[in-house]
């Protein structure tokens, strides 16, 4: 899955994502675990929010995306931040070129795009090959429960002036899996009428254990399973937060 247009959109339709809360839980992680000065990977950035906003914190950070649209838009952020982010364009399954790294991020559900069971394990040994000693390996991804009850046969509607947006979603073929199928109107600026286009993003999660015994069978120890950044996982929780540590 890459993402097209809806990449140069993304930020506008996308601008009550709480990225400030994944600042404060690695924060918070770093001081529990008492790493210093980290040396990041936000894989799957995306537009490039999330580093950004660490790099102001002094973190260093690189990010890494499979979208050349994404990162356009990521690379030209950073420049008007006035921050220096190296920026890669790389499949997440295929990652390489990294190594001795303090920590490991794939956020905002980012590893629910990959399509199948090899290439999310694929994707924790890729991690594993790139950090440290010790190294964290920080990601989430949507619950069970919010597949199958939240997005199951739902419609979502973002409605402006601008822009407007029909966000449908649809079981997918495979368990847990769900079809998203984006329309999008677009105002155009010289002409009195609205521009439509269509994206279509496939996600697929996991049981927690599943998860659990794939990072297990490719050399980390977890460390914490939180829910929704602080909480305790329940049976309604909607994002899953996994803490790992390479062995």
């Amino acid at each position: 899955m890459t993402y097209n247009r809806f990449a140069y959109l993304y930020d506008q339709l996308m601008n009550d994502v709480p990225y400030e809360r994944w600042v404060e839980f690695l924060k918070n992680v770093f001081q529990k675990y008492d790493i210093n000065q980290p040396e990041i990977l936000d894989i799957g950035c995306g537009t490039g929010t999330l580093p950004i906003l660490l790099s102001k914190l002094n973190y260093s950070v690189s990010g890494v995306d499979l979208s050349e649209e994404m990162l356009s838009v990521a690379m030209a952020k950073a420049e008007q931040e006035k921050v220096n982010i190296p920026f890669f364009q790389q499949n997440m399954v295929e990652l390489e070129g990294f190594n001795e790294l303090d920590c490991v991020t794939i956020f905002c559900d980012s590893l629910n795009y990959l399509e199948t069971e090899d290439q999310v394990k694929q994707t924790f040994r890729n991690v594993h090959e790139s950090l440290k000693e010790n190294g964290l390996f920080l990601f989430d991804v949507h619950s069970s429960y919010k597949i199958e009850e939240i997005f199951a046969e739902e419609t979502f509607f973002i409605d402006d002036a601008e822009l407007s947006l029909v966000w449908s979603c649809t079981q997918g073929e495979q368990p847990l899996s769900v079809e998203h199928d984006l329309v999008f109107f677009m105002k155009d600026e010289h002409r009195d009428l609205y521009e439509r286009f269509e994206e279509y993003h496939n996600q697929r999660t996991y049981p927690i254990n599943t998860y659990k015994t794939w990072l297990n069978e490719n050399g980390f120890e977890i460390k914490e399973i939180i829910a929704d950044f602080d909480e305790s996982v329940e049976e309604m929780s909607e994002r899953i937060f996994f803490i790992a540590m390479k062995k």
